[in-house]
């Protein structure tokens, strides 16, 4: 039977979120000139909605992060501010890491933006290969996704700029069951045009299919830190 290969893209990229899902995640940052190491909460609906605050360190809690489809606003409590991220500034860092506000917003959407095309297959991986439609409005122009069969996680995933030289890795290990899913709870960022650098994102816990709804990733919940969510 012949793979259908927008489907295992599809569910490589929604592997994390389920149909809701709330984490607990560290995030390690180090460049050239700084390191430094925040604490998070995040919860997800579907491939479309996203809220992340910051716990710590101190002088960050409560600095928050929202999506809701293509647009993507941060609120400072210092200034109880609430700004929208333009267009311009989605190719810039998020929160000083390696990801940018784009991978936040195109996130989960490769499937709809790409043509996928089976590169190679061996006993044990699938290789796949992503090219942007003619109308996508991407900034990559091609993605390669190393996906392992058994358990279907993925290993890697290289993007190229649009000269095609690869610019940036992201390696996922730590590979563990969380209820009847099987994730890689550790992603490493590798911008390798800085040797050296790099972002660390490690779940430290994962919760699925929570009673969330839209209602839940308002700029009013941006703001204000919301109820816990029972476990």
């Amino acid at each position: 039977m012949a793979l259908d290969v927008q489907s295992l893209i599809r569910e490589v990229e929604r592997q994390y979120m389920g149909t809701s899902s709330r984490a607990l995640t560290t995030m390690q940052v180090k460049t050239a000139h700084w390191e430094r190491t925040l604490k998070m909460e995040a919860w997800s609906l579907e491939r479309d909605y996203y809220l992340v605050r910051i716990l710590d360190p101190a002088k960050e809690r409560g600095v928050a992060t929202l999506k809701r489809f293509r647009e993507v606003w941060n609120y400072l409590p210092k200034v109880d501010r609430v700004i929208k991220v333009p267009p311009s500034m989605m190719g810039g860092s998020w929160m000083g890491s390696h990801i940018t506000n784009d991978d936040l917003v195109k996130a989960n959407h490769i499937d709809e933006e790409y043509d996928l095309r089976l590169l190679e297959e061996t006993d044990t991986h699938y290789v796949v290969e992503c090219l942007p439609k003619p109308e996508a409005a991407v900034v990559w122009g091609k993605i390669i996704y190393r996906v392992r069969k058994e358990p279907q996680v993925p290993v890697q995933v290289d993007y190229f700029d649009e000269d095609m030289i690869r610019v940036r890795e992201i390696h996922f290990d730590d590979v563990q069951q969380i209820g009847d899913r099987i994730v890689p709870l550790r992603l490493t960022v590798l911008p390798l045009e800085k040797p050296g650098e790099m972002t660390i994102l490690h779940y430290s816990e994962l919760l699925y299919d929570l009673p969330l709804d839209e209602t839940f990733f308002s700029l009013r919940n941006l703001k204000h830190r919301s109820q816990p969510l029972a476990h």
